[in-house]
């Protein structure tokens, strides 16, 4: 298979102390910070972004048939300190998606599990690159 590369990067730029944004090549920003504030942390962040990335990917997938009647992922994970580090355990996604009665709604139903393993196993970024071994180097300039 053929191997196709994006770069991508992001900036973080400090607001002030504790308060962080995230900045990308766009002009985007979203501000986060420690647990102290309304913002969110960083591990919120990655909480979205899986969260974010498995619905779009089965939003694209299933509204194709039908538009939802209602569409809420939830991704819950426990936050542990161990002799490995900080990390999060028992990361699970759940889907609460229904679609209207009718032939378009049955399409779009039957075609949700699927979408879902599909993120889970080969679209979602996100999703992929937590599970498969992605080392993470670290450059001080």
């Amino acid at each position: 298979m053929a191997t196709d590369t994006k770069h991508l990067s992001m900036n973080v730029e400090r607001v002030s102390a504790g308060r962080y944004a995230a900045v990308n090549a766009r002009g985007g920003r979203i501000v986060f910070g420690s647990a102290g504030g309304e913002e969110f942390t960083p591990t919120e962040l990655l909480l979205l972004a899986l969260g974010g990335c498995t619905a779009i990917d089965v939003d694209i997938l299933t509204s194709r048939r039908a538009e939802p009647d209602a569409f809420e992922i939830t991704v819950d994970a426990d936050k542990v300190r161990d002799e490995e580090g900080n990390h999060l355990t028992g990361v699970e996604i759940t889907y609460r998606i229904s679609f209207p009665a009718g032939a378009d709604g049955d399409n779009a139903r039957s075609v949700l599990p699927e979408a879902v393993r599909r993120s889970h196993e080969r679209l979602c970024t996100v999703g992929r690159t937590v599970e498969l071994p992605t080392p993470v180097a670290t450059r001080v300039l």
